[in-house]
């Protein structure tokens, strides 16, 4: 087991033995080997599948040991959402960036530049007249060119030019800076609603292959294989397939950028697979969980309830953790105990409260719960160290967060 980093102040690390069952202070974050293995290439093989490239989103996990293996399977590059986390990827060997953010502040551009100037391969986005001018005026002082793909969002959503028009006039003003090359479009369909999403979001992705067309018919693109980038995790089926059915590859390089794939989850994203599933019958088996949260009893203190050493300073709450197993503290990862019928029905800072059905009477303190967690960026960013585990729950390694 690699161990590089001091383990004080963190939590979930081995303190004396590798298995989770006994000897790895809970709660700890874990990651199922197998799962991750199998969802690194399941989501590589879909985008080449449809001859996309891969950007898988890094804020996701910021962990550099995942995007060591995202890169090995055959990613393009990692996306990113600020100029601190760009600088982290880079320093742990990514050198392709996308970072699908505008980028703004002087001391922002001034870490671009700086990795710029070290060689990484770098591109952000851009939707308004005065981000492009004080993107150009920097950059150029600098002796730099930097790469921008404009972004094209939706009327109510985030950020983004509202109209193919608006992306045609932006594009004018980025071809007058000399500091700045267009090298594309961005989107991100997520920000996309609609009482029915998915001739919603086909209708965007739609408007933005004919916004890139747009450009290149114009002769604004400064780069040879412009790129035409979006997805998010819950819709890249709908956004590889109006890539692949325009041809764009021709031209540009098609881009999506799933990121909660890599270890899937147990909420909204698992049931976003269902969605992908059931309009794509064709890919058979989806992807599957990989993070888990393990924690302990703490305390049974009245009938029916248990208090579980486990809180939103340490898993995700957007949708309340789900009980998957339960496990004797020093026993055998092939006793498993049930967990049927626990209900979490509050979560503070570090402590979960769990409703147990009346016939939960073999509930033990010390016992080992397995959580799992909706939308994995809000449980990996709790924690600096996250155990990779092998079937038998045992720690193979210990992959450090860069947050």
């Amino acid at each position: 087991m690699r161990e590089t980093a001091s383990k004080m102040g963190d939590k979930g690390t081995p303190e004396g033995g590798r298995s989770l069952l006994g000897g790895v202070s809970l709660p700890a974050a874990a990651i199922q080997a197998a799962p991750l293995a199998h969802n690194l290439t399941w989501m590589q093989r879909f985008a080449e599948s449809h001859g996309a490239q891969l950007a898988p989103h890094g804020k996701t996990t910021m962990t550099p040991a995942l995007f060591r293996r995202q890169l090995e399977a055959g990613a393009w590059g990692i996306t990113l959402a600020t100029a601190p986390q760009c600088r982290a990827a880079f320093a742990s060997g990514v050198v392709r960036v996308l970072m699908a953010n505008q980028l703004v502040g002087h001391a922002n551009m001034a870490i671009i530049a700086e990795l710029l100037e070290a060689g990484a391969d770098f591109h952000c986005v851009v939707d308004s007249e005065a981000n492009v001018q004080d993107l150009g005026r920097f950059f150029a002082e600098r002796g730099l060119t930097l790469k921008v793909l404009i972004e094209l969002g939706v009327e109510g959503g985030r950020t983004g030019c509202r109209s193919v028009e608006a992306v045609r006039e932006l594009a004018r003003v980025v071809d007058a800076e000399p500091g700045l090359a267009l090298a594309g479009m961005e989107g991100y369909e997520g920000v996309v609603h609609a009482e029915d999403p998915v001739p919603a979001i086909r209708d965007y992705a739609t408007r933005l292959v004919e916004a890139a067309r747009c450009l290149d018919d114009e002769g604004r693109l400064a780069v040879d294989m412009p790129i035409i980038t979006a997805s998010g995790s819950a819709w890249y089926d709908l956004i590889a397939e109006a890539f692949d059915t325009a041809e764009l590859r021709r031209r540009f390089t098609p881009v999506i950028r799933p990121g909660c794939y890599v270890v899937h989850d147990h909420g909204i994203y698992r049931q976003a697979q269902r969605g992908v599933l059931s309009r794509r019958p064709d890919l058979h088996e989806g992807l599957r969980p990989a993070l888990e949260v393990f924690a302990q009893v703490q305390s049974l203190p009245e009938p029916g309830l248990a208090i579980v050493a486990l809180g939103k300073r340490d898993i995700g709450f957007d949708h309340l953790p789900e009980p998957l197993r339960r496990y004797r503290e020093g026993g055998s990862v092939d006793e498993v105990l049930s967990v049927e019928g626990w209900e979490i029905t509050k979560l503070m800072d570090q402590h979960a409260f769990i409703r147990l059905p009346e016939d939960a009477d073999d509930v033990r303190i010390g016992d080992v719960v397995a959580f799992g967690a909706s939308h994995p960026c809000l449980t990996f960013d709790k924690w600096r160290r996250i155990c990779l585990v092998d079937e038998r729950l045992t720690v193979t390694e210990m992959l450090e967060t860069a947050f």
